[in-house]
């Protein structure tokens, strides 16, 4: 390839090295970021569920004993903790353009997939 044509792919936006290296591949990252977000996000949804069955059938039994605010402030700690990784998520997907628009949008099909 000549330097012209190179350089004209640098710079017209509808091509598809352009498209690719800007918007295509950050989409395909998001996306797989996003799906793998949210089959950790029901993994843990799960596992959380399973925990709390558990703690029920103890305290039924009485091994031990919940109250409400105990239940009510872990399960408060979790939400924060899944939120602050979700935020995490999506400013380090926008670093990869200058707006990180096809990544972000990549992030929420993928979770919309998963």
């Amino acid at each position: 390839m000549n330097k012209a044509v190179t350089d004209t792919a640098s710079t017209d936006i509808f091509s598809s090295a352009f498209l690719l290296g800007n918007v295509g591949a950050p989409f395909i990252i998001g996306m797989a970021v996003g799906y793998f977000a949210k089959k950790m996000l029901r993994t843990a949804l799960f596992l959380g569920g399973a925990a709390i069955v558990v703690l029920f059938a103890c305290e039924y039994y009485g091994v031990i004993h919940i109250t409400d605010a105990q239940l009510e402030s872990a399960a408060s700690t979790a939400t924060d903790a899944a939120k602050s990784s979700g935020d995490f998520l999506l400013h380090r997907l926008s670093d990869f353009t200058s707006k990180g628009l096809s990544a972000t949008a990549g992030f929420f099909t993928g979770f919309k997939l998963g």
